[in-house]
């Protein structure tokens, strides 16, 4: 095997393929009625996230293509999340719509100012956003299991705070970069 195919093909970068192609099967199973097959889905995928980052860096399989894999994978995994809540539990949708249409906002407008500057789906894998995606599997399932909203509406109102960041990075790169880690650091150490 090639050194770009092992690339490609690294434990880090297989288990986002991973995660890819289950949020076909959340939809299908957020379509069927399949409640408790979704959540234990969506567990597998969300742990799958976990792993591919911290193996990436433990491995020293770190890339651009593999920042990029994963952002798209967490991103289509959180559209399947909200299309799940809409779908399984449509009360619960309801009562968090505004919640989720800021959520949902937080991922189109920073992509949007990206897009518009450079061109590229943004993979800056912040500090924030790395909080932000452990604080939501606990918010989620809270939420939906013992009707616990007050955290949940907590970690979307971080996720707002994080976009305005990854605004703020895009505003402060003169080109595309990836796992940027913080706003502050491109401006204490001038890495723009």
């Amino acid at each position: 095997m090639d050194t770009m195919t092992s690339k490609i093909l690294s434990i880090a970068n297989l288990l986002s393929f991973l995660r890819l192609l289950l949020v076909p099967v959340l939809i299908v199973l957020a379509v069927d009625g399949e409640s408790y097959w979704f959540l234990g889905v969506l567990a597998a995928s969300l742990v799958s996230d976990v792993l591919d980052g911290h193996l990436a860096r433990k491995l020293n399989q770190v890339s651009d293509f593999g920042a990029k894999l994963d952002s798209w994978g967490d991103s289509l995994t959180y559209a399947a999340m909200i299309f799940g809540l809409y779908q399984l539990w449509p009360l619960i949708f309801v009562e968090q719509q505004a919640y989720l249409l800021s959520a949902t906002l937080s991922f189109i407008v920073p992509l949007a100012v990206a897009l518009i500057k450079f061109g590229e789906y943004p993979s800056y894998h912040t500090w924030g956003a790395k909080v932000a995606a452990i604080l939501i599997a606990p918010a989620y399932y809270m939420l939906i299991l013992v009707d616990a909203d007050a955290w949940f509406r907590l970690v979307i109102l971080f996720y707002l705070l994080v976009a305005a960041e990854e605004i703020l990075i895009t505003i402060l790169l003169t080109s595309p970069a990836t796992n940027v880690g913080s706003a502050w650091r491109l401006i204490r150490h001038g890495d723009a």
